[in-house]
């Protein structure tokens, strides 16, 4: 058996049956390449010195990781002319290739990459260092024109890049569009509407739709800002640090160049083997759990914000019921000699007056705490709401996406099948026959496509339901800010209550016959 002495070249149907075997026995199970590690550890069974080690490495190319079917032939040559004690030298590959002594062809299967399970699939974060990646904080910057509004500026600035930058909601609009288009497989959390939805207009005024898109789009920053793997991604770095005026071309350019994660991931062809077997049950069972997490979590957000609510309310309520005493203490109707000798009513009225003050304070105080319930509790529970919600729709992407694609492909694969049978019974032109050959074949290999990427899908998904479980502990962070509102709202209320009493004085006098309650 012969090969091609020319500048070392090895043609793969002249190599020895063992090359083939050894190869079959080391490669990777979803791909037709060999993994670096998995060579090395081969490397280690030759026997050979570093120095051979070394000359066989200036031979080999392997600086993607990986090593090509014919670089693993090239490589087994030269470790069997290093092991014959020659220099190995592409140069000599021109009478038989001589057998490498590997050791049983049994074992070599053993070397095979194992699934990295801490160094791949597992996310290893904590909530903590999530929350240490950025902070995101997002201003309002209108833009008038006459009386009415016409478009609205946010100044979006980085606390990791210590940099502020603008953006109209078609920037994030973009954003989010590149953003999908590369992570298709990954928890990209939704954008919140441009424009208020019909019959909303009843119930919410427009500054306050402006005011909650820019708590959610800050979410929305927050959120990719702190994702393990989007928070080191080119896209996400210009949008919170470029300034130029054409932001949205720089994102699409940024896209373009290195196309979605599945083409740029080393390890997306290989998915399925760092996959668990029992990954679609680990699935389902996450996938419930967290379903009724949400629900959960609706509710508790549906809740705090009645809370919230009550809190304005109560605002509202004492101011009112302030100026009511105040209306009833500057009555200037004159009283009749009964009542100002018989009840005192003349001075109690004057009091009354200036008690509207302290409910004023009392109002304002109460207004704070429901801006604080809704900061601190409420935005915290959209926060992973979001994040949930985005759960979700990933999950729907992978069914309705991936999976989706992959039965049409096969049902188009089968068509094919079915008419390739019936034009070779029926002996039609070989020319059509030929065509339709070479659309099977295409077919097969994006059959193939299909299946390496709905394996890399559920490989993301894993990672990205760890994700979900990392964020939990946000329960405590959310109760922990549920009670130190409820607590500083009930201190400060009380403070001016307690300041109110003595006050009442006047009102519980022994000319007017009342005692103070007890």
């Amino acid at each position: 058996m012969t090969a091609r002495a020319m500048a070392g070249e090895i043609n793969e149907g002249s190599v020895p049956a063992y090359y083939r075997e050894v190869y079959e026995a080391i490669r990777c199970r979803t791909d037709e390449r060999v993994q670096a590690e998995v060579f090395k550890r081969l490397l280690e069974r030759t026997g050979l010195s570093k120095a051979s080690l070394s000359q066989i490495a200036e031979h080999i190319d392997c600086t993607d990781g990986f090593l090509t079917k014919l670089t693993l032939y090239k490589a087994l040559a030269l470790i069997a002319l290093a092991q014959q004690g020659k220099k190995p030298s592409p140069k000599l590959f021109i009478h038989e290739l001589p057998k490498p002594q590997l050791g049983e062809l049994r074992e070599l299967g053993a070397l095979r990459m194992q699934p990295a399970q801490d160094d791949v699939l597992t996310i290893s974060q904590t909530f903590e260092q999530l929350l240490t990646k950025d902070t995101i904080q997002m201003q309002l910057i209108p833009e008038k024109k006459g009386l009415f509004l016409k478009h609205v500026e946010y100044q979006v600035t980085s606390q990791r890049y210590k940099i502020s930058v603008y953006r109209r909601y078609s920037d994030f609009d973009v954003f989010h569009e590149v953003l999908l288009q590369k992570f298709a497989y990954r928890v990209v959390p939704a954008l919140p509407p441009k424009r208020m939805l019909k019959g909303v207009l009843t119930s919410m005024s427009e500054r306050e739709f402006i005011e909650g898109r820019r708590r959610a789009l800050m979410r929305f920053l927050n959120l990719v800002a702190r994702h393990p793997l989007f928070s080191e991604d080119e896209l996400v770095k210009t949008f919170l640090t470029y300034s130029g005026s054409d932001v949205q071309t720089k994102l699409r350019d940024t896209c373009k160049k290195t196309g979605d994660e599945f083409m740029t991931n080393r390890i997306a062809t290989q998915a399925k083997e760092y996959l668990p077997a029992d990954i679609q049950a680990q699935f389902s069972t996450s996938r419930e759990l967290i379903k009724n997490i949400h629900n959960s979590f609706q509710r508790l957000r549906d809740r705090a914000e009645k809370m919230a609510e009550r809190s304005m309310e109560n605002s509202t309520d004492l101011v009112q019921f302030g100026r009511e005493l105040s209306a009833l203490g500057s009555d200037a109707s004159a009283l009749p000699s009964l009542a100002s000798s018989q009840t005192g009513w003349g001075t109690l009225r004057q009091s009354l007056k200036s008690l509207s003050e302290e409910f004023v304070v009392l109002s304002n105080k109460a207004a704070q705490q429901g801006r604080r319930e809704q900061d601190d509790v409420v935005e915290k529970l959209n926060f992973f709401l979001d994040l949930l919600q985005s759960y979700r729709d990933l999950c729907e992407r992978h069914e309705k996406g991936v999976l989706h694609e992959h039965q049409k492909a096969l049902h188009k694969y089968s068509m094919m099948k079915r008419q390739m049978m019936s034009a070779t019974v029926q002996s039609k032109e070989q020319a059509s026959v030929e065509q339709l050959e070479s659309r099977i074949v295409q077919q097969e290999s994006a059959i193939q496509t299909m299946e390496l990427r709905n394996y890399f899908s559920l490989f993301c998904l894993h990672q990205e339901t760890q994700l979900i479980f990392t964020y939990l502990p946000i329960t405590a962070n959310i109760l922990g800010a549920f009670v130190n509102s409820q607590v500083q709202g009930h201190r400060e209320m009380g403070d001016v209550w307690n300041e109110l009493q003595p006050k009442l004085g006047c009102f519980f006098g022994s000319n007017n016959g009342l005692k103070p309650p007890i």
